[in-house]
């Protein structure tokens, strides 16, 4: 195999396809999606205000918004972690 199919698979496998399908995917995707917008009277600037926004809301919740994580972490995994261990053992037995 050569440099240059090698360069081009690599680049396919890193956008999903071949450079051209990839650029009209994305085109069609784009125009359609800014249609929805549109539609919804939705312009870019309210969208990049409002992730500015919620940075901005996060950033000021500090380390209690940590420990509330670490909380809700430690509880949901109180009830996962068992379920998956018992499941994997069923699954180990049946083999």
């Amino acid at each position: 195999m050569s440099q240059l199919e090698r360069r081009s698979t690599v680049m396919e496998r890193v956008l999903g396809g071949s450079p051209l399908g990839v650029f009209v995917r994305l085109v069609v995707t784009s125009f359609v999606v800014g249609v929805i917008l549109t539609a919804l009277d939705v312009n870019p600037q309210d969208i990049v205000l409002w992730i500015e926004e919620r940075f901005r809301y996060f950033s000021t919740l500090g380390f209690d918004t940590l420990e509330n994580f670490a909380r809700i972490l430690i509880l949901g995994a109180v009830v996962v972690l068992p379920i998956w261990l018992i499941m994997r053992v069923i699954k180990l037995m049946s083999r």
